[in-house]
């Protein structure tokens, strides 16, 4: 199994960066994966536990068609997807941080937290596995940092 997991801070309060990652995910997940060409939800109605959803990778030059479910949403906690064929899992995670500054409230912050775990190899891509780790860690770090500069340009600081 190859897993990656990679942080970043999020000077917005929980609720819009929920929005942004979560209740928005379909309109905003190409945004900052711009690996992916196509995506789309194949449920009716709101993304839930259970909706399912497909996206197309290139991912240095290879091409991916892919179906996931929905299996883990906590309002202002987290997001969780499960690939059909158990290849992959994605969690995004979110902890609100309140921060103080001389004693006086400061804006509430958001910790974003993106998990990924690649199940399993197939046989031919197992000599690659190093290289497949650091490019999934690296990817999982773009990603966090592409979500933050656009949630931090589009939503608003509190005054």
């Amino acid at each position: 199994m190859i897993s990656a997991c990679a942080d970043i801070l999020i000077e917005r309060p929980a609720e819009p960066v929920f929005s942004f990652v979560v209740l928005d995910f379909f309109k905003n997940y190409q945004r900052w994966s711009p690996e992916v060409e196509c995506l789309e939800l194949l449920s009716p109605g709101p993304v839930c536990v259970g909706s399912t959803g497909r996206q197309v990778r290139v991912d240095q030059g290879r091409r991916t068609d892919t179906t996931f479910t929905i299996v883990t949403l906590e309002p202002l906690q987290c997001l969780e997807f499960l690939e059909l064929g158990e290849r992959y899992r994605i969690r995004y995670a979110l902890e609100p941080v309140p921060l103080e500054a001389d004693g006086v409230a400061a804006p509430a912050h958001t910790r974003l937290i993106l998990s990924l775990e690649l199940k399993r190899l197939s046989l031919f891509m197992r000599p690659f596995e190093t290289l497949i780790r650091t490019a999934v860690q690296e990817g999982a770090e773009r990603m966090v940092e592409s979500i933050k500069g656009l949630v931090e340009l589009e939503v608003p600081a509190r005054v």
